[in-house]
């Protein structure tokens, strides 16, 4: 907001998540703090407020609501605000390759998609479930690890893995939707 007329400004081009939604740089988050920031935002700019207001408010309003949309999701999950922090370090994206010299963990991975593949059994998929949530739950712990100890090398490598569970969990959520 101007300080002189109170009108709301553009969003920043490229605004740091973290800063946005007043967390520190960190993978590790407070969960309630982010989301409280994150209503108080969008009391604060939300469209509806607006429609009263200049089109070109209006507009930046969208913006900005959309952009903490986009901030609080982003650091809610896990696997984003891990690729996210690597983005903001300047370590290049990650790629699915990145595990690929681990032929255990790809063994696992194809054998729980075979399992997804082949079961119509609601019990199975119980299991399936369960395991994808353990596995994401251990991963995140050595993630924050990795993060705590600055091995952004070894945090993009658990990422991978991450990557290949996120994707497994979605496979599971659209079996799951008759």
């Amino acid at each position: 907001f101007c300080p002189g007329c109170q009108a709301l400004q553009p969003p920043a081009p490229r605004p740091d998540l973290f800063r946005l939604m007043d967390c520190d740089r960190s993978f590790r988050i407070d969960a309630r703090q982010l989301q409280r920031r994150f209503r108080s935002l969008q009391r604060a700019v939300h469209p509806d407020r607006f429609g009263q207001r200049p089109p070109k408010e209006q507009f930046y309003s969208e913006q900005h609501s959309s952009l903490i949309n986009k901030a609080y999701q982003t650091l809610l999950n896990p696997l984003s605000r891990g690729l996210y922090l690597l983005e903001l370090s300047g370590v290049e994206p990650v790629q699915e390759t990145d595990c690929d010299a681990d032929s255990a963990f790809l063994m696992e991975i194809m054998e729980i998609n075979e399992k997804l593949a082949e079961s119509k059994n609601e019990d199975i998929l119980e299991e399936v479930e369960t395991l994808i949530k353990v596995k994401q739950e251990e991963l995140t712990r050595e993630v924050t690890a990795a993060f705590e100890r600055d091995d952004l090398q070894e945090a993009k490598k658990l990422l991978a893995k991450m990557k290949y569970f996120a994707n497994l969990e979605d496979k599971l959520k659209a079996k799951k939707i008759p």
